[in-house]
């Protein structure tokens, strides 16, 4: 019984310390672009133009 009066502070101040990170990456910016970089690595082009062009010579 007496665990409870250590536990309970220390559950509720650990979800409050959950709820203050969570607000700070999203006021941060953390979420805003979820899908950019995903896109970005499939889209990664590293060959130069001139690689493209057979017809040159």
């Amino acid at each position: 019984m007496e665990a409870l009066y250590l536990l309970i502070p220390l559950s509720t101040l650990l979800v409050f310390l959950a709820i203050w990170v969570f607000f700070r990456a999203s006021d941060g910016g953390q979420f805003d672009d979820l899908e950019g970089p995903a896109m970005r690595i499939l889209n990664d082009d590293d060959t130069t133009p001139e690689q493209h062009r057979p017809d040159l010579p």
